[in-house]
């Protein structure tokens, strides 16, 4: 697991700032202002360059990609992590990769006002991803019946570039040793200046004015004073339907709740949940009148306990008595948008149908559309090393939480 360090600017009093790639919620240590980043639709970053001076500089865009991948095969759900980074720009002058450049360099942002020509990308973000998968899908087992990525995090970083008889490598000012013809034109390649900008949005609740609060890389702002909770859409702050179980703990993690329609299989109630994970019970008559929900966690953590606790918490189905007020106690941050949870209730499901022979091959026709969301903060109780809730069998070690940070 890698983190990407981006060297920035205050946009409110100019001050030099070094962020993590995570980050969302920018605080300036010099002016205190707070804000909120947004990618739209995704981040662009550049590699510092040592040309000499007046070189044109070209940047060739290249793919990186960071987060799970969960693949269905007949003996059950394989999961990997993944950060790699692949060619945009589809050339042989060029290199395939940018090596490790990335992790030991700072970045920066790229900006309207950066001077330079920016490739376009040939490879769309749909393309460079059936790269990825086909990278990392060669030695699963045949057949694969469906695969998602989860808590995936896409973004594109240039690399310079200049001409001076050959194409020179502006990061190290060395030859790629590629010979170019003589009609080489660096014109003839789509592209041009910057057209995008960052997006940094007040943090200040758009229902009392007052100053939202959340960790550095937290994905919705709270606003403890009306008790609303925030999320970002384009360049707007929307609220979030929120709940917290009302049940004994002292720390509280957040989970999505997730009102799906599946086709393919019957599976709307916890009647039918009983049916097909196959538990060791026999429904009730009023079973069949009790929702199913998926459950999926809205902070990310590694892809092996990714899965098996939202397995656990969804064959749960947890109905305990809900409040509408945020937890009084430590609230982890949300790092999972209900967009991510929604992609893995195929892969949910997957990991409790039983028998998994009979299920797993229906899976290219089975379709599971959510229709509604709530964010649910679930008490937990707070040992030496562990996080418990006992009763939906969570148990999560504080350590992975930590690393979970670079996820």
């Amino acid at each position: 697991m890698t983190t990407l360090f981006i060297e920035h600017q205050c946009p409110q009093c100019g001050a030099p700032a070094i962020l993590e790639e995570s980050d969302r919620l920018v605080i300036c240590p010099y002016c205190r202002v707070t804000s909120y980043l947004i990618q739209n639709p995704y981040f662009r970053y550049m590699l510092p360059d040592n040309a000499p001076k007046n070189s044109q500089l070209i940047y060739v865009p290249y793919w990186r990609f960071k987060g799970m991948l969960f693949s269905s095969v007949s003996d059950g759900v394989h999961h990997r992590f993944m950060d790699m980074s692949c060619q945009g720009f589809q050339s042989n002058y060029f290199p395939v990769s940018l090596g490790f450049r990335s992790q030991a360099l700072k970045l920066k942002f790229v900006l309207p006002e950066t001077p330079g020509r920016f490739l376009h990308p040939t490879f769309s973000r749909d393309d460079a991803m059936k790269i990825f998968i086909r990278r990392f899908s060669k030695n699963l087992p045949s057949p694969v019946y469906h695969q998602d990525f989860v808590g995936e995090s896409i973004s594109i970083i240039y690399s310079p570039f200049y001409v001076k008889n050959r194409m020179i490598d502006a990061v190290l000012n060395k030859s790629v040793n590629i010979s170019l013809p003589d009609d080489f034109n660096l014109e003839s390649f789509p592209g041009g200046p910057p057209e995008w900008r960052l997006i940094f949005v007040p943090t200040l609740c758009p229902h009392c004015g007052w100053d939202l609060s959340g960790e550095r890389d937290s994905l919705v702002l709270i606003c403890k004073n009306c008790n609303t909770v925030w999320f970002s859409r384009g360049e707007r702050l929307i609220p979030v339907k929120f709940a917290t179980l009302k049940m004994p703990g002292n720390f509280f993690l957040p989970f999505w709740r997730i009102k799906a329609k599946v086709e393919g299989v019957c599976l709307n109630s916890y009647a039918d949940l009983i049916r097909v994970a196959n538990l060791p019970k026999v429904p009730r008559s009023h079973d069949d009148e009790i929702d199913f929900f998926f459950w999926s966690m809205a902070f990310k953590v590694p892809p092996k306990l990714f899965l098996r606790l939202n397995r656990n918490i969804t064959m749960a189905q947890p109905r305990h008595e809900q409040v509408n007020k945020l937890p009084s106690g430590h609230i982890y941050p949300v790092t999972l948008p209900v967009k991510e949870a929604a992609e893995s209730m195929k892969i949910i499901f997957a990991s409790f149908a039983c028998p998994s022979n009979h299920y797993l091959p229906l899976l290219p026709r089975i379709t599971i559309r959510p229709e509604k969301a709530r964010l649910i903060f679930i008490p937990f109780h707070e040992g030496h090393h562990e996080l418990i809730r006992e009763n939906f069998g969570l148990t999560i070690n504080k350590n992975q939480l930590k690393l979970s940070s670079s996820l």
